[in-house]
């Protein structure tokens, strides 16, 4: 009888171990990429870090980025903002998609000469970053993620 009940609890402990891999495996592919919000601090440790070393860029990221520069009031930039998700559950993750406040982060948007929104930072792993402003449509910033930032 003992044996009977130890049997029963390894293999219900196993059955419900191959259910929590397969329900993590069923996340995974479901997750999709999303913009990632930034802060002063994140971007200093992420992208560039300007106060350490402020004569040179030296992007820190291990794959490419486009930075939005935003803010909540803005309405170009909130009809750029359904076009950036879709962009970055599209391309996954060969690139991110960052999103700076000018209103909380004005330091940043300072440190970048920001003086209209939305403006658009495309940061290639190698080279000068390019800005772009305005709420670009989403072939052209297709465009530009492919030939800037993925130059394919």
């Amino acid at each position: 009888m003992k044996y009977i009940i130890l049997f029963i609890l390894m293999a219900s402990s196993l059955i419900s171990c191959n259910n929590k891999a397969e329900t993590k495996e069923t996340i995974k592919k479901e997750n999709k990429m999303t913009t990632i919000y930034l802060t002063k601090v994140e971007f200093l440790s992420k992208v560039v870090n300007f106060e350490t070393n402020p004569t040179q860029w030296k992007y820190l990221g291990d794959k490419p980025a486009l930075i939005d520069f935003y803010a909540d009031w803005c309405g170009p930039c909130k009809a750029i903002a359904p076009v950036l998700e879709e962009l970055a559950a599209e391309y996954g993750d060969r690139i991110y998609i960052y999103k700076i406040n000018t209103e909380t982060e004005s330091e940043l948007a300072a440190a970048f000469g920001i003086r209209s929104i939305p403006s658009l930072l495309f940061v290639p792993m190698d080279g000068q970053p390019q800005m772009a402003a305005g709420a670009l449509p989403k072939q052209q910033l297709k465009e530009a993620i492919d030939n800037i930032l993925l130059k394919e």
